[in-house]
């Protein structure tokens, strides 16, 4: 996709255009619709670009932002305190671009299991699915960039593999924050 100067939209995006008043208006469907819409149409990958009505000016990141921060506000957040404490610090930091790619990749990266995963769930038979919904793992061949959970039990190995991935995300970080004189909360 070619990348977009502020304010213009490629062909494929679709133009959300916010008011004045804080209404969004979907020029797709000549319609006025929520942030919770505008959530659903991300959830759906339907690139999507916000400008101001008024200026053109790009307000993508921020209305993004703003999703970001109500899921955080509402029942179960990502994002710890110290995590944020810690991102925080990286703002005018001369590592700030650098934290900002390191994140990407890695987010791009478990995006990226997650959709092996998902699509070796696609053959998956009634019988495999109700065993994994039942947190037994079903014979099944493993998933590339995943541990072999073939036989064992899903829950207990999956929590080890998180906790693991976890330890070792926490140790490369804190070397990583370490090194630019960054210290942990």
């Amino acid at each position: 996709m070619p990348e977009n100067t502020p304010g213009t939209a490629t062909a494929s995006e679709r133009v959300v255009k916010k008011y004045p008043n804080r209404r969004l208006y979907d020029t797709q469907t000549s319609a006025y619709i929520t942030l919770a819409e505008v959530k659903a149409l991300v959830m759906q990958n339907e690139p999507i670009v916000v400008k101001d009505a008024k200026t053109g000016e790009d307000l993508t990141r921020s209305i993004l932002l703003q999703i970001i921060l109500d899921e955080e506000a509402g029942g179960a957040p990502m994002f710890t305190e110290a995590m944020l404490v810690n991102i925080i610090r990286f703002y005018g930091h001369a590592m700030q671009g650098f934290m900002g790619s390191y994140l990407e990749r890695n987010v791009q990266m478990f995006t990226e299991m997650q959709g092996r995963f998902s699509e070796q769930m696609k053959g998956a038979s009634p019988d495999m699915w109700r065993n994994f919904l039942g947190m037994q793992m079903p014979a099944m061949p493993p998933v590339p960039g995943m541990p072999d959970m073939a036989g064992g039990n899903y829950q207990a190995q999956s929590q080890q593999f998180f906790q693991q991935m976890q330890e070792q995300m926490q140790k490369q970080t804190e070397q990583m924050l370490t090194a630019f004189g960054v210290k942990r909360s």
